[in-house]
């Protein structure tokens, strides 16, 4: 029997899978048929048949959609079409977003949601030092900040540290009303709002007064050497190479580091940012990984990713050159 005449067949297991399998009003089987346009899928009460050019491909597919909802995943055309992409790349959709990371205060999973976000996790999870790279939207400062929650929780460290530049869009600190904390409120808001939304704001709260989560401008690391942390520096394109330099030497025993940044978005003079061609510095280096996220992980509204494709289609290539 040639490929484009191999058959496969894929019993599901219950009606109300297969259901969930199909989508709503077969939504999720018209955008499989349309991602496989050469194979051709019939589905006779719990049965799919699967013939054509990639019927090893959509049995694979249709495998793991089944595994995903036996472990209470709910199935919508973006966890679909992920699985396919996933598939695609020889990677195993039901490995990739079925581990938990940490529970929300509310009891919901973090997971993973493509697998590029679990080359990251891993990463984390394997190295002392992990450089989170890629574009809006593609969950680095979220998935580090979870899984430096999930490291308190398991009493890997003892505190927790996100810092940030206080640089964004040519503005300075003293052009902002109030403090020096209400200065630098909006410049580390999204670190605090994940950190709410991983422990809720009274258990945030909690955690601050008690000291054991520390939020601070990137400068006040200065002289510090900073043990059994779990340390995230956020928005690191707008650090110098200076800056850069000081913070990775403050690192002490006991300690992880998670380093995110999008050298697209580098808005400090000149665009001196101190992770454009770090890579190339600290490559080879055991205990430290790059880790490269792109389109296929963005997972805010589909227009956004729509939005980092225009622009990597337009300039990518030159800033990727600059990088």
């Amino acid at each position: 029997m040639s490929v484009s005449e191999a058959v496969a067949t894929v019993v599901v297991p219950g009606s109300h899978l297969m259901a969930g399998m199909l989508g709503e009003r077969d939504a999720n089987l018209r955008l499989i048929e349309k991602a496989f346009p050469s194979t051709q899928i019939t589905v006779r009460g719990n049965e799919v048949s699967i013939s054509g050019q990639d019927s090893e491909l959509v049995r694979r597919l249709f495998e793991e959609l089944g595994g995903l909802l036996q472990s209470g995943e709910n199935l919508d055309l973006v966890v679909v079409s992920r699985s396919i992409d996933m598939v695609r790349s020889n990677q195993n959709p039901t490995s990739v977003l079925t581990e938990d990371i940490v529970r929300l205060s509310h009891g919901r999973p973090v997971r993973a949601k493509t697998s590029g976000q679990k080359r990251y996790v891993d990463a984390i999870r394997e190295n002392v030092i992990t450089f989170g790279l890629g574009p809006a939207g593609t969950g680095k400062s979220w998935l580090a900040i979870a899984m430096a929650v999930q490291a308190l929780q398991t009493k890997a460290v003892q505190k927790i540290i996100l810092t940030r530049p206080a640089v964004e869009a040519g503005e300075r600190l003293g052009f902002l009303p109030g403090d020096l904390m209400a200065k630098l409120d909006p410049y580390l808001r999204p670190l605090y709002d994940a950190l709410h939304d991983m422990v809720g704001a009274e258990g945030a709260l909690k955690l601050a007064e008690k000291q054991i989560v520390e939020v601070a401008p990137l400068a006040y690391m200065r002289g510090r050497t900073l043990n059994n942390s779990f340390i995230i520096l956020d928005e690191a394109q707008n650090a110098t190479p200076e800056q850069i330099k000081m913070f990775l030497t403050r690192i002490g025993f006991g300690s992880k580091v998670v380093v995110t940044g999008d050298t697209t978005q580098v808005d400090i003079p000149d665009n001196r940012s101190g992770l454009v061609g770090l890579e190339n510095i600290l490559q080879g280096i055991d205990g430290l990984a790059f880790v490269h996220l792109d389109v296929r992980d963005v997972v805010r509204h589909r227009i956004v990713s729509d939005i980092v494709a225009a622009y990597e289609s337009k300039l990518g290539n030159t800033a990727n050159n600059r990088a």
